[in-house]
């Protein structure tokens, strides 16, 4: 009888006679009850109170049921609400259940459906609290600051990240184009000492050569035509924090000899100007060009290399990490859903296909782009192939996965499969589970069988 005393609930009715023999059955079964007659004071006790459940009554004086719930809704109080309805009202009663009320009763209320209901609802709500912290551990385990993703070659990099960070030392980020160059910079600066210091970017393959050099180490006044003051540039602006030089490889080469000067030195002299300006600036550098070919080509200087590459961090190509597939879909379907006023929840099996054999020679942008073109077409909660670019549906399907001997047993593959999944994901089963596309239970069962036949072996 005592193991219910931590459940809380709420009974609401305008007849007293009611709310008092609800109580007495309640409280006989452990529970501990408040009762109101009215749907203000019902409403004012949910909203002050964390009531695990309430039944309400559907007519009553000051706020109906329908409104009392349609509340509950709007501030995503976790109270499950359960109606209570007389004769006739059975339209109401549709009507409260299709807006999110777990069951009703009908008066007079059965003592046996009573306790069958209450104790079903509080087993639903505690499975969706446990589903809703699943989901949470779930995504914590999938990101790393602003970045997403738990295949082992990400991983790497996050440890990476978190050796180099909090150091003086500059760093070079290689990788294809599109693999989150800019995101790996920001997460060093945001784990540094430097965090409270500005974070600047500037992408050196964009602006042509004196352009680059006024943005990098600003101007004086009158240093050039229609130079009518002084600009900083952005190693002054990123005194104390972070400069980040994106596509370095594309930097002119005597644009490069003066950068390394800068990196040895921590001052140098504005366009036009003659006193020199000392900074305190973290450089941190990304190319997507392969670093040994530009430099025997000539097109990054071998000093200013050493002098960025205290740590490369090289990044995966997104077709080297496709575990992280789906987590970043589910991200970018967040932002997009958002930004567009969509519902769309994810993308059909057939989509899921032919992205995980497709090769993505934009990477993680790609993705993105993709993801937000289907969220904008989508008119449903799927997406379907039919939303998706024709180059996409066009290309090469390329095989990806371990090859499977033919003539096998299924359940020996099956085995095989499960294993390898727990091996890549470094045994983390709600991870793999995941990836599998079954319930953490289903695989702590498909687990606890496995081992029980290795043990007759």
């Amino acid at each position: 009888m005592g193991s219910n005393v931590k459940y809380q609930i709420l009974i609401a009715d305008d007849e007293p006679s009611i709310t008092v023999g609800l109580a007495e059955l309640l409280e006989l079964e452990g529970y501990e009850t408040t009762t109101v007659n009215d749907g203000k004071e019902a409403l004012k006790q949910i909203e002050e109170k964390p009531f695990h459940i309430a039944l309400l009554d559907l007519v009553m004086p000051g706020l109906d049921g329908l409104q009392i719930l349609n509340e509950i809704n709007k501030t995503g109080l976790s109270t499950t609400v359960i109606m209570i309805s007389g004769k006739g009202s059975t339209e109401t009663t549709v009507k409260a259940i299709k807006s999110g009320a777990y069951d009703y009763l009908d008066k007079p209320v059965d003592p046996n459906r009573l306790r069958t209901i209450i104790a079903k609802a509080l087993e639903h709500q505690s499975l969706v609290k446990k589903n809703k912290e699943l989901e949470q551990k779930v995504q914590s385990l999938s990101r790393y600051n602003d970045m997403v993703g738990q295949d082992e070659k990400i991983n790497e990099v996050y440890h990476l990240i978190d050796a180099v960070a909090d150091t003086s030392a500059s760093v070079l980020i290689t990788g294809e184009s599109g693999t989150g160059k800019e995101l790996v910079a920001r997460a060093i600066h945001q784990k540094s000492s430097r965090l409270k210091g500005p974070f600047i970017a500037i992408n050196c393959s964009a602006l042509p050569r004196d352009i680059l050099e006024n943005e990098l180490f600003g101007h004086e006044k009158g240093a050039f035509t229609g130079a009518l003051k002084e600009k900083p540039g952005c190693f002054e602006m990123a005194d104390g924090g972070t400069l980040f030089l994106d596509e370095i490889g594309e930097m002119p080469n005597d644009t490069q000899t003066k950068l390394l000067r800068v990196l040895e030195e921590m001052s140098f002299r504005r366009l036009g100007g003659t006193k020199e300006v000392t900074v305190d600036v973290r450089v941190v550098a990304a190319t997507n060009r392969k670093i040994q070919k530009a430099l025997k080509n000539g097109l990054l200087r071998e000093d200013l290399y050493f002098r960025l590459s205290v740590m490369e961090i090289e990044l995966p190509s997104l077709r080297e990490r496709m575990s992280d597939l789906l987590p970043l879909i589910n991200e970018f379907l967040k932002i997009f859903n958002e930004r567009n006023k969509k519902e769309v929840k994810g993308f059909s099996p057939e989509c899921l296909e032919v992205l995980r054999k497709y090769d993505w020679p934009g990477n993680i942008r790609e993705l993105k782009n993709l993801v937000e073109r289907t969220v904008i077409l989508c008119e449903g909660d799927t997406v379907e192939l039919k939303h998706f670019p024709k180059h996409i549906l066009a290309a090469p399907q390329k095989k990806r996965g371990e090859s499977i001997e033919l003539g096998r047993e299924l359940q020996e593959i099956e085995k095989e499969v499960i294993f390898k999944t727990l091996k890549m994901t470094h045994n983390n089963k709600t991870k793999a589970a995941l990836i599998l596309g079954i319930s953490l239970k289903t695989m702590h069962n498909k687990l606890n069988k496995y081992y029980v036949e290795d043990a007759d072996i």
